[in-house]
């Protein structure tokens, strides 16, 4: 039986992201502790969909990498809550694990509701859910894309992260065109997570006011390869929500686009006192715009984070997530 996401009978339908979890080592104290946050989370908050925006684990020297991921599995599994997961630069850096193997292991889960890859797309984990209304049919969709790890070309002065290509931008683009063919013409209210910022994310940070901390960097690719023009010509996507960069929660428009970051779930970079959490959306069927706030490691609900005011642009820094 195929699965397929619904709106409550209230007309909702919550998400939960988990973001750069990058479980490692199931016995060691932080991951103990992160693994029961995550779980106090969703037991108070209840959500129709746990989303993980990369980082899952942290591969590099893992001696287990695929038993890493079946702890980060089960905490939605053990709550029987809908997930599904993209992945970042650290998921795959085993030399005896591929992006590809992660998304197939994805995919043997129960209540994962992740798709398989489209014959021939780059990267591993592009795929799109819909969220069922009302009257059974499709009233919001959800865009996931493989923001990829490293840039191939990071030796000609082109950055050190990846982008999303053009190939997939195509795809997200036909994948849109149907839904709104098939919707009569009218976009559906979407929502895009992958991993690793757009380029954008510097524009609403230095030239825009937000919402929210930026502690780190902005490690976006120096490659800026369309999506968000895309989105502005689709008009759907009405939510873009990353990670990849811990200290940083910040959010903000760009010509009626909303980019986030989530809240980073695991403390693997960030200066104390930094609390972890995750970020959660609220959908409204029938709605263009959506709710979102934070849910801290305390038990905290952010949902008014810091004004930022625009200070123009700042130098491009460079730093290894």
């Amino acid at each position: 039986m195929r699965k397929q996401l619904r709106f409550r009978q209230d007309g909702t339908f919550k998400i939960v992201q988990f973001t750069d979890t990058e479980f490692s080592d199931s016995r060691a104290a932080d991951e103990i502790k992160m693994k029961a946050m995550m779980a106090r989370i969703l037991e108070a908050e209840q959500p129709d969909l746990v989303v993980y925006t990369g980082d899952v684990i942290a591969s590099g020297g893992n001696p287990d990498p695929v038993r890493s991921f079946r702890e980060a599995a089960s905490v939605p599994e053990d709550a029987g809550i809908p997930w599904a997961a993209v992945f970042g630069n650290h998921d795959a850096e085993a030399p005896n694990l591929t992006r590809e193997q992660l998304h197939a292991l994805q995919l043997t889960y129960r209540f994962n509701y992740a798709k398989p890859d489209p014959p021939g797309l780059h990267g591993a984990g592009n795929y799109t859910l819909t969220v069922l209304g009302a009257d059974h049919e499709p009233a919001a969709a959800l865009y996931f894309l493989d923001s990829g790890s490293y840039s191939p070309l990071e030796h000609s002065r082109l950055g050190f992260y990846d982008w999303i290509r053009r190939e997939q931008i195509q795809w997200y683009t036909e994948q849109s065109y149907t839904l709104t063919s098939d919707n009569g013409g009218s976009p559906l209210p979407s929502l895009m997570f992958f991993h690793i910022p757009l380029p954008e994310y510097h524009d609403i940070w230095d030239l825009t006011v937000c919402r929210g901390i930026k502690g780190d960097p902005i490690c976006a690719p120096w490659i800026n390869t369309g999506l968000f023009a895309a989105l502005l010509e689709m008009g759907d996507v009405r939510g873009v929500f990353v990670g990849h960069d811990h200290a940083n929660d910040y959010i903000g428009k760009l010509h009626g686009i909303t980019l986030a970051y989530g809240r980073t779930t695991r403390n693997g970079y960030t200066p104390e006192p930094f609390k972890t959490g995750a970020r959660v959306i609220r959908l409204t069927e029938g709605a263009e715009e959506f709710e979102t706030w934070l849910h801290l490691e305390d038990g905290l609900i952010v949902t008014e984070q810091t004004e930022h005011q625009p200070l123009g642009r700042e130098p491009l820094q460079i730093r290894s997530r």
